[in-house]
């Protein structure tokens, strides 16, 4: 979790809005509709597209980037070791949560989510500008410094009866009723959450309160006692169901390669 002060890991936007121009704040963008950005973002944001959270080749390209892809990412972002990066998207948190996640995943400690993204922002009047702004690049090197915030698919199988895999995706998908994959179902004794639960729809999809969140996932078997792995399809909304677990402090991993690089072998266990 961000050990910064300038701001905690769920960040309202009245939070925000109060350090608003700090020398330290790099606010990004990744919303899954690119006109979001360019219909008013948080003042001082700089857009990223989302496409370069993933590899974007190969037989996985949702996997995470190489370090050479990641360092040149970053590096036009302008991080630093002291930047605390800000994320939000215009859908309740998948890419900023899949953001968070590589920043975890590289050692970068300092970080938020605006909680609700642009939706909450504009819902509460904040201030908005439309003018795209240019990051001031850095010499980023990354690293992976956390490996184990990300769990592969040999890892997986060989601890399937250690962990709780939580699914992120619709029930349809979960049940093998739809998919684009060879194979449809779900990893064996894995729970279904439909990401789009955490969110309250009421208030700006903003994460649902942290009580609220603790009962639902203990309904399901998602509990702080065990260590869990969460995925989607590709891992892109299973960012927010790490982020989530993340604030509540449950040991959560995630699995980039999801369902894509699972559902496409004839070598993976599969229930439906």
């Amino acid at each position: 979790m961000s050990n910064s002060p300038l701001l905690p890991l769920i960040a309202e936007p009245a939070q925000l809005e109060n350090v608003l121009g700090h020398r330290d704040l790099l606010i990004i963008d990744v919303p899954l509709n690119a006109d979001s950005y360019s219909e008013g973002h948080v003042p001082g944001a700089v857009y990223l597209d989302h496409a370069r959270l993933l590899r974007g080749s190969g037989e996985v390209p949702n996997e995470v980037p190489s370090e050479q892809q990641l360092s040149a990412l970053f590096s036009e972002l302008g991080l630093t070791p002291n930047t605390h990066v800000v994320a939000y998207d215009d859908e309740g948190g998948g890419w900023a949560g899949r953001l968070l996640w590589t920043l975890e995943l590289l050692g970068h400690r300092h970080y938020s989510y605006l909680n609700g993204g642009i939706h909450a922002w504009r819902a509460e009047q904040r201030p908005v500008e439309t003018t795209a702004n240019r990051a001031s690049p850095s010499d980023y090197r990354a690293t992976i410094e956390h490996p184990d915030v990300a769990v592969d698919r040999d890892t997986l199988l060989e601890r399937l009866d250690d962990v709780v895999v939580w699914d992120a995706r619709s029930a349809a998908e979960y049940n093998g009723q739809k998919g684009n994959n060879k194979r449809l179902g779900h990893l064996p004794g894995a729970i279904n959450l439909d990401w789009e639960e955490l969110k309250d729809q009421q208030q700006h999809m903003r994460l649902k309160q942290n009580a609220e969140l603790l009962t639902l996932l203990a309904e399901r078997g998602l509990t702080p006692d065990g260590e869990i792995v969460t995925h989607c399809q590709s891992h892109h909304r299973s960012g927010l169901a790490w982020l989530a677990g993340r604030a509540l402090g449950l040991n959560i991993h995630a699995y980039p390669g999801s369902w894509k690089e699972w559902g496409n072998r004839d070598d993976t266990p599969i229930e439906s």
